[in-house]
């Protein structure tokens, strides 16, 4: 049995090697991935991730908790000055949970509600399968405009005061371009409705102040996760106003969150500090690759959405792909070049498993440090295997050697572009090094 047992580990072992393998040679566009600094990895894999901390900063319920609460509470600190938030909790363990807790502080059952539909890129939890139903409460969809893949703001406006709901939750899965929060802002305060912005695909950008700035243009709460395009910890956080911080703060706990991941907070407080510092650059880098990427791409053949106004302001670009055999297809050819995307719905379409569309991010090899000239390689290599119909072994071997030379985050105290803190970035490579010697290569 023992034997057997050592054979049963080996797999998921060897598995864990594969996966590594895989992602250090591949070209990954997946919109809601990103990779995180070493020094984030290093204190994801400490003692934190066996602890337990329930309760507040100085409050706890168990013991134990004293540098825990140096670390909880430094990253309440860095957020609030990254976001100029009145309030922040890093509780929420993802961006489902985070929306969970905003959406139950703010709401009573049979409220009614107003989101964007799936199909118009609206998250699931977003829609009536999922929070929405389980709060009970009647959801209406915001008006959409295909032609320029946003909310409809006339329409949007003359709804809210038809339906009159108490909550409007902006934000998407497929965000090309900034939400009419400000414009919902005035509509809202006829009725006394709250908004709650869903910054998850766009955090890292707001954050770098390329994409626009949420609570200033009106929303009550940002929830969002801190793993997409901010490139921290999989985790959430919200920031609030500081009148609504008790509602969210027992929404949250003892309300959705009993521990909250304690190693996914030292990391997200390292992130928010790498922010603080980098992000600016970082953001603007991860926009102007994803317009690079986008004009690279509809000069190469394929049917990228809005053209007309720039393709995309985000780390995002969206195409139609019905022509080349649909989403699911062209995704799953990718793959067999190591090429990572998804397969997404587009407006028109009514079956997920069978999209028209793709959907592409590029904050991930922007954090490795690509830029304009590696995106339209990146396009390159796309369309040779989606068009072209180029053996795709072939352009496997092509996209190893472009991404060998873009293996470390950048934007980040430990990365290449970083000399403010070179004992860190030796101690942060060092150390994760040895761990995966250890536990990954050597087991």
């Amino acid at each position: 049995m023992a034997g057997d047992m050592r054979s049963e580990i080996r797999s998921v072992i060897d598995a864990v090697k594969k996966h590594h393998e895989l992602f250090a040679t591949a070209l990954p566009l997946i919109a809601s991935e990103n990779v995180t600094s070493n020094t984030v990895r290093m204190l994801l894999a400490s003692d934190l991730s066996h602890r337990y901390a329930e309760g507040e900063v100085g409050s706890r319920f168990y013991q134990g908790c004293k540098y825990i609460d140096e670390i909880e509470e430094k990253a309440i600190t860095l957020a609030r000055a990254l976001f100029a938030a009145e309030h922040v909790n890093v509780k929420p363990i993802s961006g489902v949970t985070a929306n969970l807790a905003a959406l139950f502080a703010l709401t009573a059952p049979r409220d009614r509600m107003m989101a964007l539909s799936v199909p118009n890129g609206g998250h699931i939890s977003h829609s009536k399968v999922s929070i929405p139903g389980m709060r009970d409460l009647e959801l209406f969809t915001f008006p959409f405009d295909a032609h320029e893949m946003n909310i409809d703001t006339e329409l949007m406006v003359k709804k809210i005061g038809e339906k009159k709901p108490k909550l409007l939750l902006f934000g998407a899965s497929l965000f090309l371009f900034p939400h009419p929060v400000a414009a919902a802002r005035e509509a809202a305060d006829e009725l006394g409705a709250r908004i709650v912005y869903d910054g998850s695909h766009v955090f890292g950008l707001i954050a770098g102040k390329k994409f626009q700035d949420p609570l200033r243009e009106g929303a009550d709460v940002v929830a969002s996760s801190t793993h997409k395009t901010f490139p921290g910890p999989q985790g959430a956080l919200i920031l609030c106003k500081e009148e609504l911080k008790q509602r969210i703060d027992e929404a949250v706990f003892p309300g959705t969150v009993s521990n909250h991941h304690l190693h996914h907070v030292a990391g997200l407080a390292v992130s928010l500090a790498e922010m603080l510092e980098f992000g600016e650059a970082y953001a603007a880098q991860t926009v102007a690759n994803a317009k690079a990427l986008a004009g690279a791409l509809y000069e190469e053949g394929f049917e990228v959405l809005c053209e007309h106004k720039g393709f995309t302001e985000s780390h995002q670009i969206a195409i139609n792909a019905l022509k080349l055999g649909g989403g699911a297809a062209v995704a799953e050819h990718l793959e067999l070049a190591n090429i990572i995307i998804n397969k997404n719905l587009l407006p028109a379409d009514k079956n997920p498993d069978t999209p028209s569309g793709i959907r592409l991010g590029v904050q991930e090899l922007t954090m490795v440090g690509m830029k304009e000239s590696e995106m339209r390689e990146v396009a390159s290599l796309i369309a040779r295997v989606v068009i072209g119909k180029v053996d795709v072994q072939k352009i496997k071997e092509a996209v190893k050697e472009l991404r060998s030379g873009y293996q470390d985050a950048r934007y980040c105290f430990d990365g290449k572009n970083a000399y403010a803190f070179p004992e860190l970035h030796y101690k942060s490579k060092s150390i994760y090094k040895e761990y995966r010697e250890r536990y990954i290569e050597g087991c």
